[in-house]
């Protein structure tokens, strides 16, 4: 696999996702070792300094798979508010490799059965940060 981008994510996003993946909710989760990885390589910032345009929790984010050309939209979530349709949780393999990513940044993400997509950042629609909500 590629050297993976690098990213950045709030200090409260990492509190909370640390607390969600010690709790027995997700211990059988795949997707714990990918995130744990994800979340080694951050670069961490307060909530008030996360820039525009940088996929956080609970953001609304469209990318595209370069590949196929297939445009996505999803919002970032915890599981609990997973399920819902447009809306993918941080435990799912693409929700950890969405999280921290910029506009313009792209990661290859492996898919179950071994396929690797190209993931690239398109936009990120709605921003909890970025509407002054910092303590969401």
């Amino acid at each position: 696999m590629d050297q993976q981008p690098s990213i950045t994510i709030s200090s409260l996003d990492l509190a909370r996702i640390e607390k969600l993946m010690h709790s027995a909710a997700a211990k059988n989760s795949p997707g714990l070792a990918a995130l744990q990885n994800e979340l080694d390589r951050a670069n961490v910032l307060e909530p008030t300094q996360i820039p525009p345009g940088l996929v956080t929790m609970n953001s609304t984010v469209r990318f595209i798979e370069d590949a196929s050309g297939a445009l996505s939209e999803l919002t970032l979530v915890y599981p609990d508010e997973g399920g819902a349709a447009g809306s993918v949780s941080i435990l799912a393999p693409v929700g950890s490799a969405l999280l921290g990513l910029s506009v313009g940044q792209s990661i290859h993400w492996q898919v179950p059965g071994g396929r690797e997509l190209e993931l690239r950042i398109l936009d990120v629609v709605k921003q909890p940060e970025a509407m002054g909500k910092f303590h969401r």
